[in-house]
């Protein structure tokens, strides 16, 4: 069990929903839920520029108040006198400049860094120059600069880094993944790794499984307390609450402030066909907090997730059974452009999404209605939403898989202004 609270700290663009099996797997092993905590950024986007505004985005001075806010009221709520901190990618800029310029030096006690981009994307005196994932730029040099001890973490914190073996795709030779095919980024697969940290590396694993799955886990939990998790999977309970918050989009990014306005339905559908069993939520509208919850539901229940906002198409989102209780379970309609106006007529728009890691041809096995979908190219893993067009002539059942997980989504129509997510856990 964890000594202290744990604050996990979501990446670029991302939000705190992508940690709840992580939560999960503490509190299967023991972890009282109300020592977990979980931060969503505001804006989540990075600026390009981070010493200059940029609407709907935020630079690192942002992402810093915020963290510093959170955590003092996690220790005002728990009594404790220092946290530990748990972040994914872009979330180990904000952990480490909480940590050097923020005062957490002294309200940190450890720091697990999970794909952290610790010495940038890439290292360019043009490109970006002043992005906060240069590791030439301004931000990043500041950041690495050795303390006195000639390490780049501060003492007094015990840090971990875990990092891929060679398919993180931000720990690349060159720059296909920040759209600079040609250059050489000057970052290897190591470059996540900090000195003075313990340096850890998961073999096989993407970007984002080195933060959200079970090795992961594994890793972060022996750090944090000394001990071997007595189990990597998730222990079920019977009854279930779920709730969350419902954000939007503000000029094409992302955000996790309340979609006041928006509507929420949520059925109950049966597990092979997708076909609705019973409303859960009839209509739930969406106010200043931004919750459409709570929801209390079983273990054993596949749900769908209807999402209505002006200026989106309507997002139908389908989720295979959730084990345990979670208030993180943070929904987003899909943005105009996944639901292209030529072509509707007579398909479906039906996706796959997979927030907490990339699908990898030859390493996963991906598919909706029984074939891989187009857009996911061999080699470093690094798509996370995969799409086809479907007949939708006729309403019928369209089965989606990952791995051993499997959703069954019904194909509604495009020419309805519909489209269709499954959303997989793993």
């Amino acid at each position: 069990m964890i000594a202290r609270p744990v604050v996990f700290v979501h990446g670029n663009g991302d939000s705190a929903a992508l940690w709840h099996t992580t939560l999960w797997r503490f509190e299967s092993n023991g972890t009282p839920r109300d020592r977990l905590f979980a931060v969503d950024f505001s804006f989540p986007q990075a600026r390009e520029d981070d010493a200059l505004p940029m609407t709907c985005r935020s630079g690192t001075d942002d992402q810093l108040r915020e963290l510093q806010a959170f955590v003092a009221r996690v220790l005002e709520e728990t009594g404790a006198d220092r946290v530990a901190l748990v972040a994914s990618s872009r979330g180990a800029n904000a952990v480490r400049n909480y940590v050097r310029n923020g005062g957490g030096e002294r309200l940190v006690a450890e720091a697990v860094l999970c794909g952290g981009v610790n010495h940038g994307v890439y290292v360019s005196p043009t490109f970006n120059p002043r992005s906060e994932f240069n590791g030439a730029g301004p931000f990043m040099r500041a950041l690495n600069a050795p303390y006195p001890d000639g390490n780049e973490v501060a003492p007094g914190v015990r840090w971990l880094t875990l990092r891929s073996d060679g398919l993180d795709k931000y720990a690349q030779p060159l720059g296909t993944w920040v759209g600079q095919s040609e250059m050489t980024t000057g970052i290897t697969r190591d470059g996540p790794a900090l000195a003075g940290a313990e340096n850890i590396v998961i073999a096989d694993a993407d970007h984002r499984e080195v933060a959200f799955g079970p090795r992961a886990f594994d890793a972060m939990y022996r750090f944090l307390t000394g001990a071997a998790p007595a189990r990597l999977d998730v222990v079920p309970e019977a009854g279930i609450v779920l709730d969350g918050v419902v954000s939007g989009f503000c000029d094409g990014s992302p955000t996790n402030l309340p979609l006041v306005g928006a509507v929420v339905s949520v059925h109950e559908v049966a597990r092979v066909s997708g076909v609705r069993l019973r409303t859960l939520i009839d209509r739930a509208v969406i106010d200043g907090d931004g919750r459409w919850g709570p929801l209390s539901t079983f273990s054993s229940s596949c749900l769908e997730f209807v999402i209505e906002a002006d200026g989106s198409p309507v997002t139908h989102i389908y989720r295979s059974p959730f084990a345990r209780s979670s208030q993180l379970v943070h929904l987003r309609p899909a943005l105009p452009e996944a639901l292209p106006a030529a072509g509707r007529a007579g398909v479906s728009r039906i996706a796959i999404s997979r927030p907490r890691g990339y699908f990898g041809v030859g390493r996963d096995r991906f598919e909706i209605d029984g074939a891989p979908p187009p857009g996911v190219s061999p080699g470093v893993p690094a798509v996370s939403l995969a799409t086809v067009n479907v007949a939708a002539r006729l309403r019928r059942t369209v089965p989606t898989r990952f791995n051993d997980e499997a959703i069954a989504v019904v194909n509604w129509p495009a020419a309805e202004n519909r489209v269709v997510i499954a959303e997989f856990h793993a």
